[in-house]
């Protein structure tokens, strides 16, 4: 059984890199495990740079805790501000074995203006989405993409098919 860290405790992030990995390698069994690390980067970051540092910064600081494992996962979520009134969210998957990295970003999708105005305002988009949405603790669920699409697209299958993608490193290891 292979062992993989995902830094963060969140359901969802945990759950998608569990169904990640069972995908991409039906054949093989994987003990998937969340724990809590800083990513190193504002709480809700801002920019693609910003994002994928978060991701990067939380899977190199699971392997640090957790130097035994076979892999480590980082998932970080941010958003791109296009003008004063366009606002991308967007996450970014990085996946770390002992010698190599993989890595790739979830679709993007635009946010409404109430959304923006609050993540203007300092909130960060989880906390933005409770006050639009008038609900509770939606990062641990539906997140954005959930509450958006009416659970058309959950959060967890938005970060499973970037974790898929993060993996192709670790499928074709002939080629990368």
């Amino acid at each position: 059984m292979k062992k993989v860290i995902v830094g963060s405790k969140n359901p969802v992030k945990v759950d998608a890199v569990r169904q990640g990995f069972e995908k991409m390698f039906p054949d093989e069994n994987f003990e998937v495990s969340g724990f809590e690390v800083a990513s190193g980067v504002n709480d809700q970051p801002m920019g693609d740079e910003e994002t994928f540092l978060g991701a990067k910064n939380r899977a190199t600081k699971a392997r640090e805790l957790f130097p035994d494992a076979d892999f480590w996962v980082g998932l970080e979520g941010g958003n791109i501000a296009h003008t004063a009134f366009e606002m991308e969210a967007m996450a970014w998957m990085v996946v770390l074995d002992k010698i190599k990295m993989g890595k790739a970003r979830t679709a993007g999708f635009y946010l409404p203006q109430k959304t923006i105005t609050l993540i203007n305002q300092g909130y960060e988009l989880g906390h933005a989405d409770e006050i639009v949405f008038g609900t509770k603790n939606s990062k641990q669920k539906m997140g954005s993409t959930g509450l958006l699409t009416d659970n058309a697209l959950t959060r967890t299958e938005f970060y499973v098919q970037a974790i898929i993608l993060a993996l192709i490193p670790f499928l074709k290891t002939d080629l990368y």
